[in-house]
């Protein structure tokens, strides 16, 4: 099986249908740099550690080494996206439903920019491809139960583990520097969280990088003519390609989403939002070290819900909470009938 770049570049540019998905794809992995970037630098900018534009220059380079050092050491998160759906053997009908997907999760992701509403990019993916296999095979012949099995544990995972690391970890540090002068304290919070948010750009990269990678190998099976990725060694040529494209995407930036995740939800003050990225970070440390694919956007927002339990419930803002909630309940079914409908357009249009 040749999973070479000049292999990969040949098929492209000799079959539009497989030309119409990596564009897509890199399309889809530049929109979740766009509108993930403000989940991992949106409380270092809301406290004032640093301006908005050199945290975002400074997230799009940690973005680009999470993708490129956390799939060489382990790309599982990459396999399980790969194996997650079963496009068949038809080369035509399998690309035409992949890029069906990926145009109902740009869809989805831009109309979530527009509101100001940080979704998951990654349950996007994974509801638009799931969409998708349905409608090729009409049933769920074309999903790999064993492999969305983990998406539900790293719903739970990211949800549950963000806001109890986000609780305790606030805890801890308010507990150590209880005695202390605030004033004092200042310098030390505001380097810690910027070291917090580049943590957190990194982690992001190398979760949802990884992601989009596994769609690219699903390209690039397909182009082989076979839906298998077992045993299969990530490329180098991906990680780099994915690397760039997520980090040309978060240097953009958005700030409604950086306002509603930094501002609306909690009022955070320097030491919280250190708590928050650091909990969030070790989060999706551990589910990327398990192979669990998580959202970094729920891991984030959670983590700071955790922090802000922490002096009193009452200081979250239960409307924008419930609001975040149901965008996420929303994204399964909402991009998954996107994916079906843009497939059964696409297989009668092609």
């Amino acid at each position: 099986m040749d999973l070479s770049f000049v292999y990969f570049w040949g098929q492209v540019t000799s079959n539009p249908l497989l030309c119409v998905a990596v564009v897509l794809t890199l399309g889809v992995i530049f929109v979740n740099g766009w509108t993930d970037c403000p989940n991992a630098i949106a409380t270092c900018v809301t406290t004032r550690c640093i301006e908005a534009r050199p945290a975002i220059i400074m997230s799009a380079v940690f973005n680009f080494l999470g993708v490129f050092v956390m799939s060489s050491l382990n790309a599982t998160v990459a396999q399980t996206i790969a194996n997650m759906v079963d496009f068949g053997t038809n080369s035509h009908d399998a690309i035409v439903a992949l890029s069906a997907a990926l145009l109902a999760i740009v869809i989805w992701a831009v109309l979530a920019w527009y509101f100001g509403i940080p979704t998951s990019e990654s349950h996007a993916l994974i509801a638009g491809l799931t969409g998708a296999a349905i409608a090729l095979h009409g049933g769920l012949d074309g999903v790999n139960g064993r492999e969305w099995i983990k998406v539900i544990y790293g719903l739970v995972v990211s949800v549950v583990l963000g806001f109890i690391l986000g609780y305790i970890v606030c805890k801890l540090v308010t507990m150590a520097f209880y005695n202390v002068d605030r004033r004092k304290t200042e310098g030390i919070f505001r380097y810690g969280q910027i070291g917090a948010a580049c943590a957190m750009s990194f982690m992001h990269g190398a979760q949802d990088g990884q992601k989009f990678m596994g769609v690219i190998l699903m390209c690039l099976m397909l182009s082989n003519g076979t839906g298998g990725t077992e045993a299969v060694k990530m490329p180098v040529w991906i990680m780099l390609l994915c690397s760039v494209i997520m980090s040309v995407g978060t240097s953009i930036g958005g700030k409604k989403i950086i306002k509603s995740i930094g501002m609306d939800m909690v009022k955070l003050e320097k030491y919280q939002g250190f708590s928050a990225d650091l909990a969030a970070s070790v989060s999706l440390l551990v589910s990327s070290l398990f192979g669990i694919p998580v959202s970094t956007t729920h891991a984030k927002t959670t983590a700071i819900m955790g922090v802000g339990a922490v002096k009193r419930l009452s200081s979250v803002n239960l409307e924008v909470v419930k609001n975040l909630m149901m965008t996420w309940i929303l994204t399964f079914p909402g991009c998954g009938i996107i994916g079906f409908i843009t497939t059964k357009i696409f297989i009668a249009i092609f």
